[in-house]
């Protein structure tokens, strides 16, 4: 048990001494949860609505445009790998 507890300090040691996060990662991180729930909502609308598959297939950004979604440019590779494997 002492080697653990002795473990364990020494790791928030080592993480003490690590500069913060830049700004930019935790904002990512903070916004992936909420784009992962888009992609999703986005993939299942796809999936269930042909006309929208129909339009997302046929030019993605302008479907996703039209339907009022605001999908980051960075996450259309992601939601095309997961629309097509639907």
């Amino acid at each position: 048990m002492t080697l653990e507890r002795h473990d364990e300090e020494r790791l928030a040691a080592l993480l003490k001494m690590l500069p913060p996060a830049p700004e930019g990662w935790v904002r990512a991180a903070q916004e992936l949860p909420r784009a992962r729930q888009e992609i999703d909502e986005i993939a299942r609308r796809a999936q269930d609505d042909a006309e929208f598959r129909a339009a997302v297939t046929a030019d993605l950004e302008r479907a996703l445009a039209q339907a009022g979604y605001d999908v980051d440019p960075s996450l259309l590779p992601e939601l095309r790998e997961k629309l097509s494997a639907s």
